[in-house]
């Protein structure tokens, strides 16, 4: 998880930008209003059949923050389902240890819970244009992956109608490595884009354990506050993950210094690396008006 803030801004001031991440901190005033241009390249054409294949590919989309919320501790983003409706009531995805309530325990589930939680919805350039509310935490664990998914108080027709704002579709198909990524921090309104680089069998954070976790390249150096914020697939704009973790210190299984454990049993720490956790398997587990359904066919996510 990502250590508070104020820690990061600290540490930054001392050995400049480059942090691991931590648990993310209090909002404050004045944070950080950069963002990091997303750049494409694309592979060299040898044959003209290379350049025709090329030319029928899909565009790759430009990332931005457009759907991207600033939570008080975290980042997080306004998320919809392939079979969510205009009518539906929104959702907000962020970290389960992004709570206001505080971290999970390892095996508990929060599901249902009232929650007036409030958050700043950005657009395409990263300017906050207006405040969301949550009426509930619809389901929130550190438990097998680190989510918090947020109900919110209007539907995305309404969201749309007055700002002009779409929600990013969760995508429900295994992340695959390799795929260019792009990290959208709604906290920090600052963008990282590295690639995928594999998966972790098990990846292990103190009391904390979660499954098939995704490593990214060393380029997606995220910091403090950027917690809960969606990844991002370049090509198809959807979210694949949701940035949860890094290795700080190089320690082994600790608090802000995950491990990685291999089908044997078998530990590898990766110093400096950060990981997400896969978000494909979250659809399958909500119904008609974007209702929670953990005992839907299909559905894998803990249940409390």
């Amino acid at each position: 998880m990502k250590k508070p803030l104020g820690a990061v801004v600290l540490a930054l001031a001392l050995a400049g930008v480059g942090a691991a991440p931590a648990v993310a901190a209090p909002d404050t005033t004045g944070a950080v209003d950069t963002s990091t241009a997303v750049s494409t390249v694309w592979d060299t054409v040898t044959s003209a059949s290379a350049s025709l294949n090329q030319a029928l590919a899909p565009q790759i989309q430009a990332v931005n923050f457009a759907g991207t919320v600033s939570l008080s501790n975290c980042s997080g983003s306004v998320i919809r389902f392939p079979g969510s409706e205009a009518d539906d009531p929104a959702l907000v995805m962020s970290n389960g240890h992004c709570l206001e309530t505080g971290f999970p325990a390892a095996g508990e589930v929060v599901v249902d819970q009232a929650s007036t939680r409030s958050f700043g919805l950005l657009n395409s350039s990263g300017t906050r244009v207006g405040t969301l509310r949550a009426s509930k935490i619809a389901y929130a664990t550190m438990t097998d992956t680190d989510v918090s998914i947020y109900q919110l108080t209007r539907t995305y027709a309404s969201i749309k109608s007055t700002y002009g704002i779409d929600a990013l579709t969760l995508n429900d198909t295994h992340p695959v490595a390799g795929t260019a990524i792009t990290v959208v921090s709604g906290y920090w309104k600052r963008t990282y884009a590295c690639n995928v680089d594999g998966f972790a069998y098990r990846l292990k954070e103190g009391e904390w354990t979660w499954k098939d976790s995704v490593r990214y390249t060393s380029a997606c150096q995220t910091i403090g506050g950027t917690s809960g914020s969606p990844v991002i697939d370049n090509a198809t704009g959807k979210v694949v993950a949701v940035n949860n973790t890094g290795n700080e210190d190089g320690a082994r299984c600790t608090d802000n210094n995950p491990c990685e454990v291999d089908a044997s049993g078998n530990v590898t720490v990766r110093q400096g690396i950060n990981y997400a956790q896969e978000t494909y398997q979250i659809p399958a587990c909500f119904g008609l008006d974007n209702k929670l359904d953990l005992s839907k066919s299909g559905c894998t996510l803990p249940k409390p």
